[in-house]
């Protein structure tokens, strides 16, 4: 697929879906961290990416958003070429994540960090509109009693929705949440939940790297399982909880017959 990677939409593909991965590898010296990865994500989608440790879940995070240039491949994003871009073009163009292990700026006020990405990525133009948008977002995120204390006095639940709200306050057309509900207890996983969903009826395009599956079957309609690099199945959740090469590479036997026991 050739596209100016400032130019026009780049092909019929990129004009149906906001993602697409084509034939994309990612070596590190001997190790293959992924394997010729082709896929696509629809604007609006709410996709579970799982697999096991090792299987290439956040490589795939790291060339999506330019951390790392893919050995081989093409990354198309709202139709225009990214594999390769810098952070910063890649987060501009509409591509956001948040990452499992929380690093706010500590010493900075939980509403700075949020301007900072809307003045990063957010396309805010002055210093007292990036405070304003960081105000609505904390408020969406339930953190507006927060905004003026320091973010590292925040709980961890805390610090995963100001995740949330510097990922949103880049303006996403693509939120890639890796392990947002990592360390999380079950009341807490529960309003990460509603938040999600929320956050999706928004329209914003959302990729969860997730570990619960119960965060996945509620979350997602769709499942990517990755495994040593490769693209084992792609299809509706549901489907894929059942899929025989996904319960051995992944999920377990004992979870394949808990889901038959709940009726699912």
């Amino acid at each position: 697929m050739d596209a100016d990677p400032d130019g026009p939409p780049a092909g019929g593909e990129a004009v149906r879906s906001l993602l697409v991965l084509e034939n994309v590898s990612q070596r590190f010296g001997g190790l293959l961290a992924l394997d010729e990865l082709s896929l696509s994500l629809k604007q609006g989608e709410v996709v579970g990416l799982i697999g096991p440790n090792g299987a290439g879940k956040t490589t795939f995070v790291n060339v999506v958003t330019g951390v790392l240039k893919p050995t081989s491949g093409v990354i198309v994003f709202d139709g225009h070429r990214i594999d390769g871009k810098r952070p910063d073009r890649v987060a501009r163009r509409g591509v956001a994540r948040t990452f499992q292990i929380v690093q706010p700026f500590p010493h900075l006020r939980v509403r700075e960090n949020v301007a900072a990405a809307a003045l990063f990525a957010g396309g805010v133009a002055s210093q007292a509109e990036a405070s304003r948008v960081a105000d609505e977002h904390l408020a969406f995120c339930g953190l507006e009693r927060d905004a003026d204390k320091p973010a590292g006095s925040l709980s961890l639940a805390g610090r995963k929705r100001l995740e949330l709200a510097k990922g949103l306050a880049s303006k996403p057309k693509l939120l890639l949440l890796d392990e947002v509900n990592a360390g999380l207890n079950a009341a807490e996983i529960d309003e990460a939940l509603r938040l999600i969903a929320a956050i999706a009826a928004r329209g914003i395009t959302l990729l969860l790297i997730e570990h619960l599956m119960k965060v996945v079957v509620q979350s997602c309609s769709r499942v990517l399982v990755l495994h040593q690099g490769r693209l084992i199945a792609d299809g509706p959740t549901q489907e894929i909880m059942r899929d025989e090469d996904v319960i051995e590479a992944y999920l377990g036997r004992r979870y394949a017959e808990a889901q038959r026991g709940a009726g699912i």
